[in-house]
């Protein structure tokens, strides 16, 4: 099964990005054979940047996304998004990738479900 996340939230603030990351973690540990997609979209396209510094007992979704990505988890973030926010040629958490909309509309057709956060 291939499920496709639409992340739009900013990484923090409110609990979206984070709450989308631990479903995407549990559903890979509990079905290992599942396909994790996640596209950042609006203010979420930061959450893809890396070096994030938390305060100590807080979530960092760098880390959380970083799991993802490490269990086979696709990670894309919208150019046009990016550039509007002037992070395009920002270096990017290891294994996410600057992407189009043409991508995003590809994966929804070809995912199971699609989930938006």
């Amino acid at each position: 099964m291939k499920i496709l996340f639409i992340l739009n939230d900013a990484p923090y603030g409110s609990e979206k990005v984070y709450n989308a990351l631990r479903l995407a973690m549990k559903l890979q540990q509990e079905h290992a054979d599942m396909d994790i997609l996640l596209f950042l979209m609006a203010d979420a396209v930061t959450a893809g940047l890396p070096n994030q510094s938390t305060p100590q007992g807080y979530y960092n979704v760098e880390r959380m996304f970083k799991a993802v990505i490490g269990k086979g988890g696709q990670v894309k973030i919208c150019g046009t998004c990016a550039e509007g926010r002037g992070i395009q040629a920002l270096k990017l958490i290891e294994g996410a990738e600057i992407s189009t909309i043409s991508q995003l509309a590809l994966w929804v057709m070809n995912s199971d479900k699609v989930l938006t956060f």
